[in-house]
């Protein structure tokens, strides 16, 4: 019952995020002077938490494509919470649907939070929210590098816990990303 419950709960998210998403194009597509043309993107993102263990043990790596909209983009993430070998079956591979926000932007330095749910496959935990700020450098046209930290939320029936990290990742836009906005502009 709970897996039912969980999974529906997901897809209600994607949804929920799906339909601000097309409310929003279809709104902003209106006016003239806004034409927002989606950039698609891949993200290799690679974390270090502040759990006990050995240095594979702390270490998770993950896969994110996704598309990006003026100041918002959406990505869906699949990874591994540890890189450590698993002992009988895997429960460290998740799926992850990631929405983001620019908050801040002054030259080619972004400020972004994501929040992000996910389901983490037979694992006791499989529930998993996440809340993350970053500092994304725009390297080129094409070639983002962020740096971030936040804290991962993983929950289950019976037991809950929580980790904290520090990541790098680097974003490939598949058109030249000329211009980025933010939701706060910088005084000049």
């Amino acid at each position: 019952m709970f897996r039912y419950f969980l999974k529906l709960s997901l897809i209600t998210y994607c949804f929920l995020i799906s339909s601000i998403f097309a409310y929003a194009q279809k709104e902003l597509s209106k006016k003239d002077s806004v034409k927002i043309k989606p950039q698609t993107y891949l993200q290799l993102y690679y974390s270090l938490t502040n759990t006990a263990g050995t240095l594979a043990g702390k270490s998770n790596l993950s896969l994110e494509a996704g598309k990006q909209w003026d100041v918002f983009s959406l990505g869906v993430d699949i990874g591994k919470t540890t890189l450590e070998a698993a002992h009988g079956r895997d429960t460290s591979i998740y799926l992850e649907v990631r929405p983001n926000l620019n908050v801040f932007q002054q030259g080619r330095f972004t400020n972004t939070i994501t929040v992000g749910v996910g389901y983490v496959f037979a694992a006791q935990n499989n529930f998993l929210t996440e809340l993350t700020s970053g500092i994304e450098y725009s390297a080129t046209e094409r070639l983002h590098l962020n740096v971030n930290f936040g804290q991962f939320y993983y929950s289950g029936r019976i037991t809950a816990f929580s980790n904290t990290f520090f990541g790098l990742s680097a974003s490939y836009y598949f058109k030249p990303f000329k211009h980025r906005s933010s939701i706060f502009k910088p005084q000049g």
